[in-house]
């Protein structure tokens, strides 16, 4: 059974990099622990659709995975819930503001075993690192997958943490391998031309240190973004890998400083993640 959405889209780029800047001059602080993204959005503004037309409309869904319960889980924070609700609200924001794309101000959080995951064409998961897929949820992702479903992975570094990753995913495509994407494929293109691979460190990293990369996570070198793909019988990518690199962050972090905004939320998180939803939405 093919994914279950009808979502009309003709995006366009409303403004240019250089107006992003102009556009995200207000900015909010992190919040403290998951609360109720309904009634606290953290600053966050929300919106109105046309209501005749509010399943024609894309929402941010978070991938929610089994394996992180014990260690990170609801409440926790980190592993599948890192930089959430923050990143998925703002980045939301944007992708409304600077596409034409309607979107939804409300992003969700579904269990890759939730029937309602076909209902939704765009998948987020972050921190799979230490990820450990039950049976249930290799069938399920490969199902979304193979039935026209687009999952971006998100923030994981070093190569003990992508071997694991790695292997996971192998089980959900035994017969299909992991390449990396060069600069000249389209979703470096199709709404922002970008220049290089962006490599977004954490906040924390970056004030820390200077540098744009993590070098205390995942073993091996994490200093070069890699980005990688699983992609269907017709050349389509299903699964887009973002590792050793950390756009959430990039999303989460507005209104906590100033330049690590300009830098990296502004030149490479917004720009890299509109152009993953637009190849998502039209492929």
């Amino acid at each position: 059974m093919k994914i279950r959405w009808r979502i009309t889209i003709a995006v366009t780029v409303l403004v240019c990099t250089t107006g992003m800047a102009v556009a995200m001059q207000r900015g909010w602080g992190r919040r403290s622990g998951f609360g109720d993204i309904s009634v606290d959005r953290n600053g966050v503004p929300t919106w109105d659709n046309d209501v005749q037309m509010k399943e024609d409309v894309f929402t941010f869904v978070r991938v929610r995975y089994d394996s992180g319960y014990g260690r990170y889980g609801r409440g926790g924070g980190g592993g599948w819930a890192t930089d959430f609700p923050d990143s998925d609200l703002n980045f939301s924001l944007r992708l409304q503001q600077l596409t034409s794309l309607k979107v939804n101000p409300n992003p969700i959080i579904l269990d890759l075993t939730d029937p309602k995951l076909l209902d939704y064409p765009f998948l987020y998961m972050i921190e799979p690192g230490r990820m450990e897929l039950s049976e249930a949820e290799v069938v399920a992702l490969r199902r979304y997958c193979l039935n026209g479903g687009f999952l971006m992975v998100d923030d994981f570094w070093g190569e003990d943490q992508w071997e694991n990753f790695y292997m996971e995913l192998k089980r959900v495509f035994p017969d299909r391998e992991a390449t990396e994407v060069p600069l000249e494929h389209e979703i470096f293109h199709c709404v922002y031309d970008l220049k290089e691979k962006p490599q977004v460190p954490s906040i924390h990293a970056w004030l820390g240190s200077g540098v744009t990369y993590e070098g205390w996570r995942g073993g091996g070198d994490t200093t070069v973004a890699h980005y990688r793909a699983f992609y269907d019988d017709a050349k389509r990518i299903m699964v887009f890998i973002c590792h050793n690199t950390d756009l959430g962050d990039g999303w989460e972090r507005e209104g906590e400083n100033h330049e690590y905004f300009q830098e990296f939320a502004v030149k490479k998180s917004y720009p890299m993640g509109i152009n993953i939803v637009t190849y998502a939405m039209t492929h």
